[in-house]
């Protein structure tokens, strides 16, 4: 989870729980305020009701509209009752006239000159009542009762209906809360984003990349350090390849000169002993220059060479042109396994370089009279470059390994040369243009080199340097 996914919901859960903390107890008191001036209300409309009834207890009509009146104001079943519980006047119904209450709990109480109220159910409305019953007092005696009855399912709906209101005010807030928590956590992470991405390029080789010194002052702080350290590093690097170019010259040149000097005094030489070991320690130097070669390309000393577009199959024939004298001289057929059309971009010099290395370790490797094959084949935007052998192969554990700088795998147990860079300098050529290298074992034996690059559509230029022979190896 990203950080600002992280920010966003520690927020919106710590302003959720404030919101729960402040809603359900106001939820709960609205509740029992709203209850309380219910019950208030009705006991304060039934005392009304009855000071106004107790002078017309003996006048039938003026009570009857009295209690019809009093009871659409109530939104209520309003009844009246003598000293004896019998019905005086009901908003029901006429019909309940003379009916006898007075074995009702509340009437009874309210006979008694108690007042009472309550919440009952009511069988025959299938809801729950409120019920509010008061005496109807006449100079200091009670003469009668009054009970008003209210659905408590009103009650309960204006009740939910404020509870509603309250969440739908705290869900307006989460909301509001989360949109203002985004925006801050994009404000704190926006600057980590851009140093990331800097932090990347520089990965890829942009010493110059620089990130934006914005954000909190902390923040700041960091992409101040990391551009101080870039720096830094660029620096150290160029001091290191401006050594690297000085070594190469300063070594190539005492490394030409001893080479022919060896090779005028294996020509001068009578001796076949000394004339031998002449020719060897010439070998040793050539050795020598290309494992020097090798290390100046690992180093990566000197600047990004120009890419251009390149026909596969050119660049494959012009390799198998390379190298079909030192495949003769090692008794092995190197041929070419054509595939469809093709274009990559690269430097025509690391192309050369990764299938120079390549097809030299498939000789090395494997056995004379046997065959090597170059093919390539179109893999979506992929091309793939394959150099194949019928060696011994890899073992188990070594699909890794063998790109590991000077290791050379179990393979060389029979003396093969090679220096232990060949791959490594062919994977890291190959990461400079986006590809990957890939060594595995084929199913009928020998090993499999293959190297992915990126297929681009625009044609070779017609003057590609690639059928130039290369300082020859081996």
């Amino acid at each position: 989870m990203s950080l600002r996914a992280r920010l966003v919901v520690a927020f919106a859960y710590v302003l959720l729980l404030v919101i729960v903390a402040l809603e359900v107890p106001l939820a709960l008191n609205l509740s029992k305020r709203v209850d309380a001036e219910i019950k208030s209300e009705a006991e304060s409309q039934a005392q009304l009701l009855a000071a106004g009834a107790s002078g017309r207890l003996t006048d039938d009509d003026q009570l009857q509209r009295l209690v019809e009146s009093s009871s659409e104001n109530l939104g209520g079943r309003v009844l009246v009752v003598g000293p004896r519980g019998r019905v005086l006047a009901d908003s029901a119904s006429e019909e309940s006239r003379g009916e006898p209450y007075g074995t009702r709990p509340e009437i009874a109480a309210a006979l008694n000159g108690r007042p009472s109220q309550g919440e009952r159910h009511s069988d025959d409305l299938d809801e729950d009542l409120l019920f509010t019953a008061v005496p109807v007092v006449s100079n200091g005696r009670t003469v009668g009762a009054v009970r008003v009855t209210q659905s408590v399912d009103a009650v309960n709906r204006e009740v939910r209906n404020d509870v509603l209101a309250l969440v739908g005010v705290g869900v307006v807030a989460l909301l509001l809360g989360v949109v203002v928590a985004f925006l801050l956590a994009n404000s704190l992470a926006k600057p980590l984003r851009g140093l990331a991405s800097t932090a990347r390029r520089v990965e890829h080789g942009d010493l110059d990349a620089r990130a934006r010194e914005e954000g909190s002052t902390e923040q700041r702080e960091v992409a101040h350090a990391f551009n101080d350290m870039t720096a830094r590093v660029g620096d150290t690097l160029k001091s290191q390849r401006e050594f690297v170019a000085n070594a190469s010259h300063q070594l190539r040149t005492p490394l030409t000169g001893l080479r022919l000097r060896l090779e005028a005094a294996a020509l001068k030489s009578r001796d076949p002993e000394v004339e031998r070991e002449l020719t060897a320690a010439e070998h040793e130097t050539e050795r020598l220059a290309r494992l020097l070669s090798e290390l100046l390309t690992l180093a990566g000393g000197g600047e990004q060479p120009t890419s251009q577009p390149m026909d596969v199959a050119q660049v494959v024939e012009s390799a198998c042109v390379r190298w079909a004298r030192p495949a003769e001289r090692t008794d092995h057929e190197l041929s070419i396994e054509p595939g469809p059309p093709a274009v990559v971009a690269a430097s025509p010099e690391d192309l050369a370089a990764i299938l120079d290395n390549l097809t030299e370790n498939a000789l090395n490797y494997s056995p004379p009279n046997t065959s090597v094959t170059l093919t390539w084949a179109v893999d979506g935007d992929r091309v793939r470059l394959a150099v194949l052998d019928e060696g011994p192969g890899l073992d188990a554990d070594e699909s890794d390994r063998v790109f590991q700088r000077f290791y050379r795998g179990s393979a060389s147990a029979g003396g093969a040369p090679g220096t232990g860079l060949g791959l490594a300098v062919v994977e890291s050529l190959a990461a400079r243009w986006g590809g990957e290298v890939t060594l595995t074992n084929r199913p009928e034996g020998g090993a499999r080199a293959e190297v992915a690059l990126q297929a681009v559509r625009a044609l070779p230029r017609a003057d590609s340097p690639l059928d130039e022979p290369l300082p020859r190896r081996g």
